[in-house]
């Protein structure tokens, strides 16, 4: 998949989107209503970019990790639109941007916002990822909570080589409008590179991470006042001490020195779509 600036496809399907950089990246300047609503408005009433668009979202180990794995760097670069997952990113961007990041725009919470619209406009999704058991819990869950939501199909992520092209191809067949795809960081973007000619069907991509753990219930959100503070990655440490202090003890000092010294604001003067 080319990079962004080589993609005329993805930059003319984007084009209305202010953007800042920030620790290097290039950022939607979006909340979680207009992020929404741009996913609506590009497949509603007809997809018209040819090709799924691609959207993911980047938080302060995403920073820390682009900064020195030139790969992920590289499936980064490739989105069509990057979203801000990470309140510390909106605290520093009112600081070191104009204009700043209006919100923090997670997956978990743009997700419930994007199935009640989609479930009002009778757009279709489809959730690709985790294990078997988890992915069914969370498309069940899903299927309770908006029951007018067309899910026309659902697959664990644990595929490889002519399984996952079948699979890959099983999808594009279905054509879902939302492919909602929950490998984790760097897996799922490589999906999107690897996949998307094979996709043509399909309307957006967006990468999720753990979306399907908190769907199926199997982890809990940090507390809201965690979240506005930007210490949901303690509440995370907190219950997965092995898997992530070192992880956070690494990449959080990078993170902020990727804000305070690769930040700027966009030349564009756009406006976000309401």
């Amino acid at each position: 998949m080319l990079e962004r600036r080589k993609n005329p496809i993805g930059r003319a399907a984007t084009a209305s989107v202010p953007r800042i950089t920030l620790g290097g990246l290039r950022l939607a300047v979006l909340d979680i209503e207009q992020t929404a609503n741009f996913m609506i408005g590009i497949v509603f009433p007809e997809r018209w970019v040819g090709r799924p668009l691609y959207l993911t979202s980047a938080n302060g180990e995403v920073l820390a990790r682009c900064s020195t794995e030139p790969m992920t760097e590289r499936l980064f670069r490739a989105a069509d639109l990057i979203n801000a997952d990470g309140q510390p990113l909106v605290t520093v961007s009112r600081l070191r941007s104009k204009p700043p990041l209006p919100q923090r725009v997670a997956t978990t919470d743009l997700f419930h916002v994007v199935a009640r619209k989609a479930a009002a406009a009778r757009l279709t999704f489809y959730m690709f990822g985790a294990d078997e058991a988890e992915n069914a819990l969370a498309v069940a869950n899903v299927r309770k909570m908006y029951p007018d939501l067309q899910i026309v199909g659902h697959s664990h992520g644990y595929l490889k080589g002519d399984a996952l092209r079948a699979k890959v191809d099983e999808i594009n067949v279905l054509a879902p409008d939302y492919l909602w795809v929950a490998l984790g960081v760097p897996y799922e973007q490589a999906f999107v590179e690897e996949f998307t000619p094979r996709l043509c069907n399909v309307g957006v991509i967006k990468t999720s991470g753990g979306l399907f753990n908190f769907l199926s219930g199997s982890r809990a959100r940090a507390p809201r006042w965690m979240q506005a503070v930007g210490l949901e990655w303690a509440w995370r440490i907190w219950l997965e001490p092995r898997r992530l202090f070192w992880r956070y003890l690494t990449t959080n000092p990078r993170a902020l020195y990727l804000l305070f010294n690769k930040s700027r604001p966009s030349a564009t003067d756009k406006q976000p779509r309401g």
